[in-house]
This record gives structure tokens, sequence and C-alpha cells, in this order.
């Protein structure tokens, strides 16, 4: 056997060798994973999601019977019962009408009740419509299966014509196709700003 023969079977034995030597350093070297490390909850708040039956980040999509488009997102959900409503919480909702008005909802918490079409917004309910209107109030009672709602409380809003104080708001549209119409009454106080209606 010559030279270059050894050679080449030297080489068929010391490079798969090597490649061995080189994948275990890999895996000893590596960094030990500890698997607790990984969970970002201690164990109280593991036993309290546990008790508290909690979904994380809920999505929901759908469409009313009036033809509008709502999706709404929240932090938190807590699923009711047959007697109990479910609630959510950090909760931004967008509806989109079928003439592409946009409605966006921002609340601290949602409740529904099972078996009824309504839902209750509170806490730092802010509603912000693509016309140019802004409302904030601290509690929203708004239907689920079309796009309609009321304030049962006070509410501040801002837009075209000025700044305005109301002691209740109702939106709806008139009939289906029809467009959203904003009602505010009980002590309405507009301030008047002539600079926003030539924006």
């Amino acid at each position: 056997m010559d030279r270059y023969s050894r050679m080449v079977a030297l080489l068929k034995v010391l490079l798969p060798l090597a490649a061995l030597g080189i994948l275990s350093t890999l895996f000893l070297l590596s960094r030990s994973v500890v698997p607790t490390a990984t969970i970002p909850f201690s164990e109280r708040d593991v036993a309290e999601r546990v008790e508290s039956r909690q979904i994380t980040r809920p999505y929901f999509s759908g469409t009313t019977t009036d033809g509008g488009d709502i999706v709404v997102r929240a932090e938190l959900l807590h699923p009711g019962g047959p007697d109990e409503p479910s609630e959510a919480e950090g909760v931004s909702g967008r509806i989109v009408m079928a003439d592409g008005v946009r409605l966006q909802l921002e609340a601290d918490r949602v409740s529904v009740s099972p078996g009824q079409d309504r839902a209750r917004f509170a806490g730092n309910v802010k509603i912000v419509s693509s016309t140019g209107i802004r409302v904030w109030t601290e509690q929203l009672d708004a239907r689920i299966d079309i796009v309609a709602g009321e304030t049962p409380g006070p509410v501040r809003a801002t837009g075209p014509m000025g700044d305005l104080e109301a002691g209740k708001m109702e939106y709806a549209a008139k009939k289906r196709g029809d467009p959203l119409h904003m009602l505010f009454k009980n002590g309405v106080k507009l301030i008047y700003d002539p600079a926003k209606t030539k924006d």
C-alpha cells in the first residue's frame, strides 16, 4: 500500500471521529435549561388562573343582522355560567358599518349576560367614530345583534361642531342600511368652535 492509500484510509477514520467530537462539544457546552425558569407565573398566579377559569387574550369576530362587522379583543375573559354573565377586562373593539363608517370602542370591563343580545361596557368607556366624533362615559349598554346602544349616564364628546356634554347618548340607525346617528339628550351643553367646522 503506497503513502496516498494509507493517507486516505487514515482520513476515513479520523474525519468521522473529529465530526463526532465537534457534535459532542456542542451538547456539552450548551446552556442547561431550567424548566421552571421558562414559566412566567408564580405558583399563586397559576392557582388563581385555574380557580377563576379565565382565558387570556380572547378574540371574537362576527356580523350583526344589520350588516355591521364586529371585532372584539380583551386582555382577560372570565366565562360565565347559565345564570352568570361572562366578563372581560381590558376590552377594545371595532365595528364597521355597511356604509363604511367605523366605531372604535374601549373599556376597562365588559359583561355579557347569557341569552341576551346585550353587552355592558363599564369604566373609562371611549367611543371614536370615523366621522370625527369622540365620546367618553363610564357606562355603555350596547346591542350585539344590531349596531345600537345608549349610555345611562352623562357623556363628554368632541367633534366637528365643537365640545359638548350631555346627560345621555343614544346611537342607532333608523332602519337597516341607514347611516348611524348619535343622539345626545338631557341637558346638552355645546361649546361651538367655528374653526373645527372649517377643517
